[in-house]
């Protein structure tokens, strides 16, 4: 690298970071809630409407939207945001789906979208006609970095464009629609783009064809790398950020720096990097399951940006719902430092520092709601017009979310070759560490795990056990094992499982925060309700329905009574409160998925039962794009899609006991209708005649209503049928978690307590108990054994009771 190219670089950087303007009077009288300015919504007349990037860039903040499947344009908008926040939209916009972003050095140009902005602000776009496509990523060029930059689309498109005059030349064709022309790489969803060490990097994360839209196990995505002439696929897996130490400038030292690529499969996380020439895998746990699923939908475009200084860098990562600190110098010989922060609910599509805070670009409300359906809605209409919005928080919001409780496998029931490690899997930044194992295989293996103390690839055995045939064992490390990586390797050829869980210590309290003041409690026989629509057509406010009447909320979050008998009777009829699938028993919550599955859930107060039964409390809606929230009986759920595996991966966030009645995503924001008459707060919105009122915040304040609680069990003198399990009842995200466990026989009964730490039926028995008659059998669980769902299975017919406390 030429001295002349850093300069630019320091250049550009001191550029994108300029905010000398302050907020002025009139930005500081905008209403925020939770760090969301409902003026700054952005609409789009599409199917959905998500944030592809943000880039502070010539003073101001430049944010582009992207429609479902439009690579041809859209009504989407690029927008230019000034720092006392007043948003102007551009007239050079063309919309599309866009999601690149890379600040040109040399020619002091901001390439996002399809637009190239200079540095006095003046944007030049690239019609559609001339470089058709859903743009995905960009790269500086490999022979002339200075004059040209490369763009990827997500039909496997690529082009070069000077930078001079915008005229693109096609190096690859777009393939829109698909079959249009022949596949180039595998797989059909392109995320990344990058370049270093002489190649360009793309990486995919979806897979055409019927199956990919049920089965999120099947082989997805891809990785490859193209020298200018050949491209070679490097690996067959969902992947989807590719980037290095210099992010969206480029690498620096475009020769040695390391490029990164995140990725995933049905098992876990994956991290590449490639240096030297080589490209090297490593494994990671995930905190949410909702982005999972072969078609690649469900996850828009994580990234690793570097949110610190030109003084000081500062790298985070977002992947599967979990905010990451991750180490700026990461190669394969210094992998130490990658460290889970807390875990999230929005669904991000891009973020940057401005103005000393962190600037979210979401993907909020989808009308659309593509294959997001299930009967535990009852049929409810998506959104009526698709938007989004950006989230501003504290620089240190990432460390004060939810739990970072996360999970995943090197092998799931995968076949392992005898002294093979597996690959390296990420095992510092918990304080809580298991592992269950699993041997499937005719004859008994021992497993032998290996540490890498240092992240510097050296290894040392740290302890074995050996696994009967059919068997499983579970593994506890201890808190202060040293180690940044974990592998293991058997001494056979066998069938196996080896999945790790690792959990924070929850600090939260029972009791909500006081920003949910106002919200009716559970056992109150009066509560200001109604159920929400957010209206289309460009109205662009929310409709809520009540005993009292019709009221909209708008823009400036004012919720005002209006007449209006077809929207009135469009709620009414479209968004009725029902629980298909969903019933209560003495036991627990019994829930029966789509395809016929059957799942037990936590009871909070009893109050909640009747409630629910009788219609007056949503349970089921989505709330974030392509995943739902749950709110059944005092717990909120994260719910992921049912092509992501749906209620298996179910993730309670918070437990409560408020009436809430309806709940839906508007301009960014969580709005809640079950409200107390006589309590005001900043989070509280009324009509002036008093009998209308919504409480509106952001998904993630859901972590502070309080930790995860809850009593139940699968059994409740119930019959139990010997060698029938019971039905699965959650286990996994909760702590101080007690069992109770009887039965009515005469003689002893011996239960067999089985854990299934993965989700998906991996079954393996903890704990064998036989109880006398007449007696209960009373334990605690300890906090580091972790799993997803328990159940229990009696070796006599018999009424039995197994029930759990979750404090």
């Amino acid at each position: 690298m030429t001295k002349g190219y850093r300069h630019l670089i320091i250049a550009g950087a001191a550029l994108a970071q300029i905010t000398a303007c302050k907020p002025s009077e009139e930005t500081a009288k905008a209403r925020s809630f939770s760090g969301v300015y409902p003026h700054l919504a952005m609409y789009n007349n599409e199917g959905e409407c998500g944030t592809g990037a943000v880039v502070p860039w010539a003073g101001k903040l430049w944010v582009i939207t992207y429609g479902p499947h439009l690579p041809e344009g859209s009504s989407d908008k690029l927008y230019e945001i000034s720092p006392d926040l007043q948003q102007t939209v551009r007239s050079e916009s063309i919309g599309g789906t866009p999601a690149n972003r890379m600040i040109h050095t040399e020619s002091r140009q901001l390439f996002i979208g399809p637009y190239a902005i200079d540095s006095s602000g003046k944007v030049r776009a690239i019609p559609y006609t001339a470089m058709k496509g859903r743009h995905t990523g960009n790269a500086r060029h490999l022979t002339d970095p200075a004059g040209k930059i490369y763009y990827g689309t997500m039909e496997e498109g690529f082009y070069e464009v000077d930078v001079k005059t915008l005229q693109p030349t096609m190096l690859y064709p777009d393939a829109n629609p698909r079959g249009s022309v022949p596949d180039l790489l595998p797989g059909a969803h392109g995320k990344g783009l990058y370049s270093g060490q002489g190649v360009m990097v793309y990486s995919d994360n979806g897979e055409p064809g019927p199956k990919s839209l049920t089965d999120y196990t099947v082989e997805s995505g891809s990785l490859s790398e193209w020298d200018g002439k050949n491209w070679k696929t490097v690996r067959r897996n969902q992947f989807v950020e590719v980037t290095g130490p210099g992010g969206i400038y480029g690498n620096k030292n475009s020769d040695t720096d390391p490029i990164w690529s995140t990725g995933w499969d049905h098992r876990s996380l994956l991290l590449a990097v490639r240096d030297q020439g080589k490209w090297h895998f490593y494994r990671m746990p995930k905190a949410s399951h909702s982005y999972d699923g072969a078609h690649g939908w469900n996850t828009e475009w994580p990234r690793i940006r570097d949110i610190g200084t030109p003084q000081q860098p500062d790298y985070m990562m977002t992947m599967h719902g979990m905010f990451w600190r991750f180490p700026g110098g990461f190669n394969s010989t210094h992998t130490a430092g990658i460290r889970p922060r807390s875990a999230y609910l929005k669904v991000i599509g891009d973020y940057a520092r401005w103005n000393d805070q962190l600037v979210f670009g979401c993907d909020d409300s989808a009308q659309k709601e593509f294959l997001n359906k299930r009967k535990a809605k009852g049929g409810i209409e998506g959104p009526g017009q698709s938007n989004s919005n950006l989230w501003f928080t504290s620089m240190d919001m990432p460390d004060q979310l939810g739990p970072n409780t996360a999970e995943g496998a090197v092998w799931l029931n995968d076949n392992v070759k005898a002294n093979e490690p597996s690959e390296p899997f990420l095992f510092a930044g918990w304080p809580l560490r298991s592992a269950w194992v699993q041997n499937n295989g005719n004859k008994p293996v021992q497993f032998t795990f290996e540490t890498d103390k240092e992240g510097n690839g050296q290894w040392a055995e740290t302890q074995t056990v050996t696994v009967s045939a059919g068997g499983s064992a579970p593994i506890v490390f201890p808190a202060d094992m040293p180690g940044e990586w974990i592998r293991a390797r058997t001494n056979g050829n066998t069938n196996a499982t080896l999945h790790f869980y690792y959990a924070a210590k929850d600090s939260r309290k029972s009791a909500p925060d006081a920003m949910f003041n106002g919200l009716t409690n559970i056992s109150a026989t009066k509560t200001t309700g109604g159920l929400l629509y957010g209206l289309g057509k460009n109205r662009r406010t929310l409709g809520v329905l009540n005993d009292a009447g019709y009221y909209e909320l708008n823009e400036k979050m004012e919720l005002e009574k209006k007449e209006d008998t077809a929207t009135s009777a469009f709620i009414s009829k479209k968004f009725a409160v029902r629980h298909e699938g969903v019933t209560i028993d003495a036991a627990s919550v019994l829930v029966v998925d789509d395809k016929g599955r059957r799942y037990r859930l936590p009871l909070g107060d009893d109050a909640f039962t009747g409630l629910t039964q009788n219609g007056s409390l949503r349970i089921c809606r989505e709330v974030a794009t392509e995943r739902d929230l749950f709110n059944c009986h005092g717990t909120f759920y994260e719910l992921p899609a049912e092509n992501a595996d749906g209620y298996a991966k179910i993730r309670p966030v918070a437990s409560h006991a408020y009436r809430i009645n309806d709940y839906a995503s508007y301009r960014g924001l969580l709005v809640l209708t079950g409200v107390d008459a006589d309590v005001n707060s900043e989070h509280i919105i009324r009509s002036p005649d008093g009998k209308a009122a919504v409480w509106a915040g952001v998904i993630d304040d859901l972590w502070k209503l309080g930790k995860p609680t809850g009593h139940g069990g699968p059994w409740k003198q119930s019959p139990a049928k010997a060698g029938t399990p019971s039905d699965p009842y959650l286990f996994g995200f909760y702590d101080n978690r007690s069992l109770q466990l009887s039965h009515d026989a005469q003689q002893p009964v011996t239960f067999k307590v089985e854990l299934d730490p993965v989700g998906t039926g991996v079954w393996m028995q903890y704990k064998e108990v036989t109880v006398a008659p007449g007696e209960s059998f009373a334990f605690q669980f300890p906090a580091d054994v972790q799993a997803r769902w328990i159940r229990f299975v009696s070796n006599k017919d018999c009424n039995a009771t197994a029930q759990l406390e979750y404090k």
